[in-house]
Order: structure tokens, then C-alpha cells, then sequence
């Protein structure tokens, strides 16, 4: 059994290593094709376009490793089946799942590689190829405008175009950044980027310039502009290679992400007491009345309240309502009190999407790396049906089930982004169904053979 084990470890060795250079070489041109656009014009060196590509080899390998054991999975069992090894091993009397056995060993022990490669190789190699990429962006700033993504580019801003023609643009939003005292968001119908050698400009036409003190929600002050002006030092955008930055979902380990978590979660709490704290100020008092419809519901109630005055007319011997001019500034109080609860309850939404992506990226980072053992799972027993170990039906079979997969998997982490699933239901439902299938066709398979 043991120079069986060996031989069907060895078989299943080497068209895993054809798949994950061939693979991997397809995705890799892919993502060359569309970086060569971007390099072309900068001015870059030899060395740093090497080591952009080298940077974001990582994420390619993450990609091409568990389709590469599914291909092989698949050519090392449909070549023995075409050969009639699986019939003449089952006549021997090795069941079916002895057979699969090493190769379900090899997968779990590529599953412990690409679980330690995806918590400590990917976050820092992701990591430093988006800031390299940054810092290359910022030598032409024009070229890293795209339209409907956030761009990074401006010193504490971040920008979104909806449209871009060259140097122009319409309807822009840029928002400050890493600001703890205030918070300024500018909107505009246009706007251009024009550079010299020594300063970048963005002029914006038709806008308006909304400005909130984060200490002091009352204080909020709109600005229309028929034209307004930002100037950016090029000293700060030249290739100078940045080293600190604020580091994604996809950027972290494990623990980092956990620490994270806890301290979204503390932040929450935060807001929630100065949430109870304000509600008791203006008089409200039911403890069910906790979330923004409910609140929003009471504040009209109140300013209901004090909006009229019945006085007595004598005439016609009835209360009539007059304004209160009395309690106008109480009124425009709980206006900008409504407006604080809006803010901190989308606060509280926006730490939670943030607390879902870091969980669906912690699950992500062990339920890849166990689809390798499943991807095994599914191959050798197809293999064995479709009785054709060619790399063009094994290709062929494996991309169609890894892109199920992949699909299934993207479409359980938007679905927890957005806060409609549980994250580790989300992450771990393809895998469920990538099993269930394996179990079936692995059925299939021993009835046949």
C-alpha cells in the first residue's frame, strides 16, 4: 500500500506543477496587458515595473493554485481510468477512496501551504504593491483617475469622477481624510488636472463646499462655488516610495483583523452612548426607541409640539394656532440634532460594512486554502468519469467548476458586505456545495468503475 500511496502521490505531483505554471502564466499575461497601459509614458525604470509585477504575482498565485489541483486532480485520474489502472486496482481489492486517498493527502497538504501563504506572504506583498502602485500613479496623477473608483491621489482627499475625457471631468466628489476634527466634502458638476513642473492644480467649476465640526454638530457651514481651485505640492507626489499607509481588508493577518474588529466595535459603543446621551436631552425616554426611523419619528414629534401656540380667540369662541416664535431656536435645535443621530448612525453603518469585510476576509483566508482539499475531492472522482486525463477536457471541466465556485464565493462576501448574510456563511457556502458535489460525483463514480 505504501508504494501504491507513493506512486499515486507522484502522479498527482507533476501535473500540478504544469498547471500552476501554465495558469499562472495565463493570468499573469492577463494583468501584464493591462498594467503595460498604464507604465507606458511615466518615465519608469526597468527595475520598479519588475517589481510591481513581482508584487502582484502573489494574488495570481492565490488564484492558480486551487484551480491548478483541480486540473491535476482531474488529468492524473482520467489518465489512469483511460489507462484501466482505477479498474485493475478495484479488482485488486483497493476501494475507491484508497485510491483517491493520496491524492486527497496531497491536497491537504498544498491546503496548509496556501493557508500560510494567504495569513503572512499575500497581506504584505498586496500591501506594498498597491503603495508602489500609488506612488507611481502620483508621477502622471491624470492617469490615475478612473471614473466610478475612489482615488487616493490628492494629499488628505479622496477623490470619485463619474465621467473623465483626458484631463477633464464631470461630476466629482472629494472628501477629506484621516481629519478627527472636521470633515469636509466638495462637490462639482466639472472640473480639469493640469500640471507643471512644479505644482499640481484641479480646478473645479459649479460646486459646493460642505464643512461639519465632528466635536460640535451644530456648526455646519455650505459654501457655493461658481470656481473653485486646489493646489498640490509636486514634491509630494513624486515617486518617493511611502512606507506608512492605512492598510485594507486584503492588507492585514488574521489578528490584525481581529484588533480591528474589537476596536470598530468599541467605537460603536462610543457612538451609541453619545447617541442615549443626546436622546435624553431632547426628552426621549423609550429605551425601544434605538434605532434612526424610530428617532427621526420622535424629533418631528417634538418639533410638532412647539411649532404652534393655540391661543383663545374670543370672536369665535375657539382656540386658534399662531406661530411660536419663542421656540424657534428649540426647533432649529432638534434640526441639527436630527442631523447628528443621521451622522452617527451612518457612523455605525459604515464601521459594521467594515467589521463584515474583515470577517468575510478572515474566513476567506481558510476557506481557499480548504477548497484545495475539496478541489481534490471533485477531481479525482470526475476524472475517473470522464475517463480522459487530456489537459484540454480537464481544463476545460475545471475552469467551469472553479468559476461556479468563484462566483458562489463573491457573490456570499457582497451579500455579508452589505450586512444580508452572516460573514462565515457567506464565505463558507461554496465550500459546502463544492463538498456535497464531490460526495455525489465520488458516488457516481464507484458505481461506474
Amino acid at each position: 500500500m505504501k508504494t501504491l500511496n507513493k506512486y499515486l502521490f507522484n502522479q498527482s505531483l507533476i501535473p500540478f506543477v504544469l498547471s500552476v505554471g501554465v495558469i499562472t502564466t495565463v493570468l499573469f499575461l492577463q494583468f501584464l496587458i493591462r498594467a503595460v497601459d498604464r507604465f507606458l509614458g511615466k518615465g519608469l525604470d526597468a527595475l520598479t515595473i519588475f517589481e510591481y509585477l513581482y508584487l502582484n504575482l502573489a494574488w495570481i498565485i492565490a488564484l492558480s493554485v486551487p484551480m491548478s489541483l483541480l486540473i491535476s486532480s482531474v488529468m492524473t485520474f482520467g489518465r489512469m481510468a483511460q489507462q484501466n489502472e482505477i479498474t485493475a486496482l478495484k479488482s485488486a481489492g483497493v476501494s475507491l477512496y484508497n485510491i483517491i486517498k493520496p491524492a486527497l493527502w496531497f491536497g491537504t497538504f498544498v491546503a496548509v501551504g496556501l493557508c500560510i501563504f494567504n495569513n503572512f506572504i499575500l497581506p504584505e506583498m498586496n500591501y506594498n504593491a498597491r503603495l508602489l502602485a500609488r506612488d507611481i500613479y502620483k508621477k502622471k496623477p491624470e492617469l490615475s483617475i478612473e471614473p466610478g473608483y475612489f482615488v487616493d491621489m490628492i494629499p488628505q482627499y479622496t477623490m470619485i469622477v463619474k465621467e473623465m475625457d483626458g484631463k477633464d471631468f464631470k461630476d466629482v466628489k472629494i472628501f477629506s481624510k484621516n481629519k478627527e476634527s472636521e470633515q469636509t466634502t466638495i462637490y462639482a458638476n466639472a472640473g480639469s488636472l493640469s500640471s507643471n513642473d512644479n505644482i499640481i492644480t484641479i480646478d473645479l467649476i459649479d460646486g459646493e463646499i460642505h464643512e461639519i465640526d465632528l466635536s460640535d454638530y451644530d456648526y455646519y457651514r455650505k459654501i457655493r462655488f461658481k470656481t473653485h481651485q486646489i493646489t498640490i505640492s509636486m514634491d509630494e507626489l513624486m515617486l518617493n516610495r511611502t512606507t506608512e499607509s492605512n492598510r485594507t481588508d486584503r492588507e492585514m493577518r488574521v489578528p490584525q483583523m481581529i484588533d480591528e474588529i474589537a476596536r470598530n466595535k468599541l467605537l460603536i459603543s462610543q457612538i451609541y452612548e453619545r447617541i442615549d446621551k443626546v436622546k435624553a436631552e431632547i426628552g426621549i425616554t423609550d429605551p425601544n426607541v434605538n434605532s434612526l426611523e424610530n428617532i427621526e419619528k420622535e424629533v418631528d414629534k417634538l418639533k410638532q409640539s412647539k411649532v404652534n401656540v393655540n391661543v383663545r380667540d374670543e370672536q369665535y369662541n375657539e382656540n386658534v394656532p399662531i406661530p411660536n416664535i419663542e421656540n424657534k431656536q428649540y426647533i432649529l435645535s432638534l434640526t441639527n440634532n436630527a442631523r447628528q443621530f443621521k451622522n452617527e448612525f451612518t457612523l455605525i453603518e459604515n464601521y459594521e460594512k467594515t467589521n463584515n469585510k474583515f470577517k468575510v476576509e478572515i474566513h476567506k483566508k481558510f476557506t481557499l486554502a480548504i477548497a484545495c482539499i475539496l478541489f481534490t475531492l471533485v477531481g479525482a472522482p470526475l476524472g475517473i468519469l470522464v475517463r480522459n486525463g487530456g489537459m484540454t477536457i480537464a481544463s476545460g471541466l475545471s475552469i467551469a467548476f472553479f468559476l461556479i465556485y468563484y462566483i458562489l464565493l463573491i457573490w456570499g462576501e457582497q451579500l455579508a458586505d452589505r450586512n444580508l448574510l452572516n460573514p462565515g456563511l457567506g464565505s463558507w457556502l461554496p465550500n459546502i456545495i463544492l463538498f456535497v458535489s464531490g460526495m455525489i460525483i465520488l458516488k457516481l463514480s464507484n458505481k461506474k468503475n
